[in-house]
């Protein structure tokens, strides 16, 4: 991948590691599935009325919304606003990378190199140690959401990567009209008709910034970017990138939120970027120059 695709990814994992902290806010002052689909609707409209519809089948657009919009962020929307705190929600979710390679190696024949396969396991050692003490008692539920949304994650991965090479932007605009509708009545549902109103007829400046922000650059730019990269790249290559998230992630929420950093996941951390320098760079570490 060449240089300047390679920050863009960086790029792309700052803006979602930051996101996880926005959603914590939110979620604080909304209704999780009801936020959601203020996300995408905001990340819809009016764009879809300028942006052309991308020139793939709808069966992709409707399944990148249904997995990505609906399945993903309503089951990690609903993880944090039972109690899954910002930076571990971020860690969580960087299971889409294993998920993504083990799709992509099931369903469309990519192979990943034994370099992907041993920084996979070193990332995933690191993600271990920062995950492991938590998963007792209530807090069970919660992560186990936000892994099944990491899941759903790989598989919206995949659907991009089938769609071929489209318009990314407008595949990603006109996908996000799939999932307002669906949350909503799922919001209706869970919370009640009195409860979503009284949201939406109270939505302060915190409400409305972090459905611009959850919107604009974290939807419509960094899922743009992501599906592009995926289109032109195989998925063992790109999707490391994303183990990159959750350091944002902590360091925002550290920053922001006040939420604790124990020694472990600083440890947990260093071994997630050693993972994604063995995963991205060790083929041209051990390199050997060719005969002149």
């Amino acid at each position: 991948m060449p240089l300047g695709h390679c920050l863009l990814a960086l790029f792309v994992t700052v803006i979602w590691g930051l996101s996880f902290v926005v959603i914590k806010i939110g979620v604080g002052a909304t209704p999780p599935l009801l936020l959601a689909a203020l996300r995408f609707a905001f990340a819809a409209l009016p764009a879809v009325f300028f942006i052309p519809r991308p020139k793939t089948g709808w069966r992709y657009i409707l399944g990148y919304g249904f997995f990505l919009g609906i399945v993903q962020f309503g089951l990690l929307f609903a993880a944090i606003a039972l109690g899954m705190p910002a930076s571990l929600a971020s860690l969580i979710m960087q299971a889409q990378v294993f998920f993504t390679i083990l799709f992509a190696a099931l369903l469309m024949g990519e192979r990943p190199s034994p370099y992907q396969i041993v920084g996979g396991i070193v990332a995933f050692l690191g993600l271990g140690l920062i995950a492991w003490p938590r998963l007792a008692g209530s807090e069970a539920v919660p992560f186990l959401m936000t892994v099944a949304a990491s899941a759903a994650w790989g598989v919206a991965n995949i659907v991009s990567k089938r769609a071929g090479r489209v318009d990314m932007l407008g595949f990603v605009v006109w996908a996000s009209l799939i999932p307002p509708i669906p949350l909503l009545g799922l919001s209706l549902w869970l919370d009640g008709p009195a409860q979503v109103a009284a949201a939406l007829s109270h939505l302060d400046l915190k409400a409305l910034a972090s459905v611009a922000y959850l919107a604009y650059p974290t939807t419509v730019f960094a899922f743009a970017v992501w599906a592009y990269l995926l289109s032109r790249y195989p998925a063992a290559t790109v999707t490391p990138f994303a183990l990159l998230v959750p350091v944002a992630g902590i360091a925002g929420a550290s920053v922001i939120l006040d939420e604790a950093m124990a020694p472990i996941e600083a440890v947990g951390g260093a071994v997630i970027i050693l993972g994604l320098a063995i995963n991205v760079f060790g083929p041209h570490l051990v390199q050997r120059p060719g005969p002149a």
